[in-house]
């Protein structure tokens, strides 16, 4: 028996190892002869976001001086068709090229030739083009605010301006692309967000293009940066004390400071601040019934961490009405301590001119500075992950089309999305909504876009739509 099952067990064995494998995906022919078929159909969601809001009609009046006799093709329509394709997820001028493969619903796109020739004219014209485009953002700005209403981000009467540098990495020699601080190469522009706290994603207001070894706490470029991002808000929001400046400690300078708290602006400010010596003893100065628990968003307490308000000499040289606020916590595990730390506590320090407010409240505002970080990471993926023309000038036009993708990439959600949908990122709305794929049907006088019923997000998209239909148009 043991002889007669050894060949049967071998028989067995080989034809389990010579079984052909299944795959787990299903087998599909692939035809390129589809027709009526439109790629990227949910995109429609930013085109109908820049129509409802007027963008399209105030670029193009902006640089219409720019457009030449008998020309084909608008100068505003392209630099928006440029947007729209960053907001897409484009990375250079050539992807453009997405938007020309659909006429349809994008209407007739210029050709790449003339696409580079126009960076070009834009950026032969120094800050003209530029002051052009900022001018009709910050108009369209005014007009989504008023549009959104509760939503929009002054819905409380305040503003929170967010400012950050950046770091660029250049794999070629561009112009002013220098080694950064964190030895890297490239640029180190600093941008200006508008936070439309927890309930929104933040719109980009301002971004100073400037070479990789620009200094982080450089003042004038931190007041020019402020000047950009308070010209795109509303005129009653460019002075007065409804209008927060927060920064890193990157702008804790005696000029920053000294120009926000200046006579006639009034502007409010959250700027952290470098631990000095002097301030260090001061901290150490502090007794432990001056120390209040620093608490969070939801007014719990934060675990481990303390605030107090510093006083006295350590604010000789500063503007009159300045506070100065530190907060000492223990240090996540694994962290190491530096030298301006305390008896094992990490120790952080901002200044502020609010008043009226408890400190515990006032370093939770300041914190809440991180979402800055969201915006950076956002305008990573929204065009800023490199910059993709090599002169400076076709760069900053670079960076102004980068803003109004970003725009429209806030505006949209505050204006048709509902829910956990208005917090979505770029990679998001990409993945989930823009990608929608749909057939365009032509019937009569009318274009109708059908999308997928299977799709997952084509009620949200097709929800969205009817939102923006109900918006009164453009004057």
């Amino acid at each position: 028996m043991g002889l007669a099952e050894g060949p049967v067990g071998c028989k067995e064995k080989s034809t389990f190892q010579t079984r052909k494998p299944i795959s787990s995906y299903p087998r599909v022919r692939v035809q390129g002869d589809g027709r009526q078929v439109v790629s990227q159909a949910g995109s429609v969601l930013l085109v109908e976001t820049a129509c409802k809001a007027g963008l399209d009609q105030a670029i193009s009046a902006a640089l219409a001086p720019l457009r030449k006799p008998r020309a084909v093709h608008d100068p505003g329509k392209v630099v928006l068709d440029l947007a729209l394709t960053v907001a897409m997820g484009g990375d250079c001028l050539a992807d453009v090229g997405m938007l020309r493969a659909e006429p349809a619903v994008f209407g007739p796109v210029a050709s790449d030739p003339t696409v580079s020739r126009l960076i070009g004219t834009l950026a032969s014209c120094g800050d003209t083009a530029l002051q052009a485009i900022q001018a009709a953002r910050s108009e369209v700005r005014n007009k989504v605010w008023k549009l959104a209403g509760r939503k929009a981000s002054d819905a409380d009467g305040t503003v929170t301006v967010d400012l950050d540098g950046v770091l660029v990495i250049a794999h070629s020699d561009k112009q002013d692309a220098a080694p950064t601080w964190k030895r890297t190469y490239g640029h180190h522009p600093l941008m200006a967000f508008v936070d439309h706290g927890p309930g929104g994603t933040g719109e980009s207001v301002a971004a100073l293009l400037r070479p990789g070894n620009a200094g982080s706490n450089t003042a004038s470029d931190h007041i020019t940066t402020t000047r950009l991002a308070l010209a795109q808000l509303p005129k009653k929001y460019r002075r007065g004390r409804q209008t927060l400046i927060r920064t890193d400690s990157a702008g804790g300078t005696h000029d920053f400071v000294a120009w926000l708290a200046q006579r006639g602006r009034w502007l409010s400010y959250s700027v952290g601040m470098v631990i000095t010596d002097a301030i260090h003893q001061h901290v150490l100065k502090v007794p432990a019934s001056a120390w209040t628990p620093a608490v969070e968003a939801d007014g719990e307490i934060r675990d481990g961490a303390w605030v107090a308000e510093l006083t006295d000499d350590v604010l000789a040289g500063w503007p009159t009405g300045m506070r100065l606020v530190v907060r000492k916590e223990r240090p996540h595990p694994g962290a190491q301590l530096r030298l301006t730390d305390a008896d094992g506590m990490r120790l952080t320090c901002f200044a502020t001119n609010t008043t009226g407010l408890p400190v515990a409240e006032l370093e939770l505002r300041h914190r809440l500075r991180a979402r800055a970080e969201d915006r950076i990471r956002a305008a990573r993926a929204t065009g800023l992950r490199n910059l993709p023309l090599h002169a400076t000038d076709q760069n900053r036009i670079w960076l102004e089309i980068v803003q109004i993708a970003l725009d429209l990439l806030a505006w949209m959600p505050v204006l048709a999305l509902t829910g956990k949908a208005r917090l979505w990122e770029p990679r998001r709305l990409r993945l989930r909504l823009f990608t929608a794929a749909g057939q365009l049907v032509i019937t009569g006088r009318r274009r109708i876009l059908r999308l997928a019923a299977h799709w997952p997000w084509t009620h949200e998209i097709t929800a969205a739509l009817d939102r923006l239909a109900q918006l009164p148009d453009p004057a």
